[in-house]
């Protein structure tokens, strides 16, 4: 059985749920990710997108320079522990259209397994 720590991306980059908007724009160009797991006390409190600060941003009367990562974040990541089945992730994300899965050693963030990671695996799968 394949598991999601194969395929994941160890050790991503986080934000701060108090951080801005535009901080967030920053770490993500700056790494070329779309995905920032949103900790709070080192503890996962959502997950901000690139479409989350795309569409939040264009909002007339929004400054991104103002606004936190804590009012455009999504609440409520899917979490999985990284000897979860590859296959069992990859048909919950589809079932629930997730973008993206944090994957939680306890309570710490070690991984984070996207759409990107998904088309991975899959090359991999049918070589």
């Amino acid at each position: 059985m394949k598991t999601i720590s194969e395929y994941m991306t160890v050790s991503p980059h986080a934000i701060g749920q108090e951080q801005t908007l535009s901080k967030a724009a920053e770490v993500m160009e700056e790494h070329g990710v779309r995905h920032l797991p949103v900790l709070h006390g080192g503890r996962l409190v959502g997950m901000l997108s690139d479409r989350d600060v795309g569409l939040i941003g264009a909002l007339p009367d929004v400054d991104p320079k103002k606004l936190v990562v804590e009012e455009a974040m999504s609440g409520v990541p899917y979490t999985v522990a990284p000897d979860a089945s590859l296959a069992e992730v990859a048909n919950a994300m589809a079932d629930h259209k997730y973008g993206s899965a944090v994957i939680m050693d306890g309570t710490k963030v070690v991984g984070v397994f996207t759409t990107v990671d998904a088309c991975r695996a899959l090359a991999d799968c049918v070589k």
